[in-house]
């Protein structure tokens, strides 16, 4: 007996249709129909001779056995969020393992609102059947959407009992083939089934409607092949026109934002960048993909905050030309880290919303606009000393990384060193310096106050720098960090063979201490 409560969910039409005349044929005969166009009289089984009779404006569509199976899946992954154990089953529902989900989302209710919404925010209108058997969940919201209701509940086993004797034996796919017996001797409900010898039942109608019955009821296990997701997500929507705002690439984009949250939880992940590529013509106008790639501070799986920064990056995009198509990548990922959550929340919020602030900021001004400081492994001072984007791009790293690799390395105790002896303040370009008296002038005379700190490096980049550094102070005890150019034996002899003074500074000013 299963006592894990179970969901399943029942797909309709989708909900930009509701309002519209929509009818959907396959071979010529209505399949599914909007509410609006139900109300002109239009229903299930009806020729499109009729249809055309009584909504001479509908808009009919055929039904795509393919992009059905594609839809369904998409929503699968989606609701893949809250439970691990989904799987596929027929007349387009999805079923969901939920038992040990109820505590995380804070009970049934407050999950089955969770999963509407989600439904929802892919363009599909749902109904919800929950008991604590997988084929009693599906009975019932088989039996909702028939009668016209969103949901079923049954979450005691008594409950699921006595609602499941009285649906209607014509739900359950094992009994097809004997409705006529079944309604012949009177039995027209599942109650009504069980009712009957179980011998008897069984050797009329076979093995496969008894454990139908006993699956609803709870009173056999229940076994589900689960679906398995692929290591690499993508998706992947055909618009239905061209679209030439950003708005409405937003509402569609924001389906397959749900479709990847569904994928990262389910595979125990967090992105740091996706790509969005917008299709535009093809054949022989063909239009190259515009690539919208967005990169975050700290990996997330959230979906609110990542549809906040795609809105925010689409609001700055211009289109070039009409969009036919939407692809969404996950380029890269990593291990979902979940933090822990602090007995005394600090000040100012917790690093995770600081990350976002800077991903928002980033998104609307631009990831050239939002710098931090970012020291390098260099010795020279200007160098060492950087500003870069917030929000780093993976190929910026590596080639940091590369850069650093050729670089001497410090050691500890010398870092620590050099670090106490640099100023708070370090000009963005050194300024020259006179000499007067044979000592460096700066609005007075400045005295050297320690040992002159010889700085040679950059040969490996071709800027080499050969600089001693001295920390002087001025008559109004201000502390400067100065340093005086070594100049070398080949330019000694250029300025020689040229027959000239050289007249250049050697002193200059390049920070001050606070």
């Amino acid at each position: 007996m299963l006592h894990l409560p179970q969901l399943a969910i029942e797909s309709r039409l989708p909900n930009w249709l509701k309002d519209e005349g929509v009818v959907v044929q396959e071979k010529k005969r209505v399949v599914a129909v909007s509410p609006f166009a139900q109300a002109a009289g239009i229903h299930i089984g009806m020729r499109l001779g009729g249809v055309q009779m009584l909504l001479p404006e509908a808009l009919i569509l055929t039904n795509d056995a393919e992009k059905e199976a594609a839809s369904l899946h998409a929503a699968a992954v989606a609701l893949m969020r809250f439970s691990p154990q989904v799987c596929l089953l027929e007349h387009a529902s999805v079923l969901l393992n939920v038992g040990a989900s109820l505590r995380l989302f804070g009970g049934i209710r407050q999950l089955l609102r969770l999963v509407m919404q989600t439904m929802a925010s892919l363009g599909f209108s749902a109904t919800l059947g929950c008991a604590n058997s997988a084929k009693g969940a599906w009975l019932l919201a088989q039996a909702a959407a028939n009668t016209g209701r969103r949901r079923g509940f049954a979450l005691q086993l008594s409950s699921l009992t006595r609602r499941l004797d009285a649906l209607p034996i014509a739900l359950l796919p094992s009994a097809q083939l004997w409705l006529e017996w079944l309604h012949g001797i009177g039995c027209k409900t599942l109650g009504a089934v069980r009712q009957l010898p179980r011998a008897g039942v069984q050797r009329r109608c076979g093995k496969a409607l008894l454990y139908e019955l006993d699956s609803a009821y709870g009173q056999t296990h229940e076994l589900y092949n689960w679906m398995q997701l692929s290591p690499q997500f993508k998706a992947r929507i055909d618009l239905l026109d061209r679209i030439e705002h950003t708005e409405a690439i937003l509402y569609f984009a924001q389906s397959m934002i749900t479709q990847l949250c569904g994928w990262l939880t389910h595979q125990h992940l967090a992105i740091t960048q996706i790509q969005l590529h917008l299709e535009h013509e093809r054949g022989r106008q063909a239009i190259p993909p515009t690539p919208l790639d967005i990169t975050l501070a700290q990996a997330t799986w959230r979906e609110e905050h990542l549809c906040r920064l795609l809105k925010e990056r689409l609001a700055q995009l211009q289109l070039d030309a009409p969009v036919i198509a939407l692809q969404l990548f996950a380029a890269q990922t990593q291990a979902m880290q979940v933090p822990s959550g602090d007995l005394f929340p600090e000040m100012g919020g917790s690093t995770e919303e600081q990350h976002r602030l800077v991903e928002l900021l980033s998104a609307r001004l631009g990831s050239d606009n939002v710098l931090q400081a970012a020291a390098q492994n260099d010795y020279r001072p200007e160098v060492a000393n950087q500003w870069t984007p917030a929000i780093q791009t993976s190929k910026t790293s590596q080639a940091n990384s590369k850069q650093a690799s050729f670089q001497p390395k410090k050691s500890v105790n010398e870092h620590q060193k050099h670090v106490q002896n640099r100023p708070s303040w370090l000009l963005p370009k050194a300024i020259p310096l006179e000499l007067r008296q044979h000592r460096p002038y700066y609005r007075g005379a400045l005295k050297l106050m320690s040992p002159a700190e010889r700085i040679e490096a950059g040969w490996w980049d071709g800027q080499l720098v050969t600089r001693d550094y001295f920390i002087a102070e001025s008559a109004e005890h201000l502390r400067y960090w100065i340093y005086r150019e070594r100049r070398g034996a080949s330019h000694q002899a250029q300025a020689l063979e040229s027959g000239t003074q050289d007249h250049a500074p050697i002193w200059f000013l390049h920070g001050v201490f606070g």
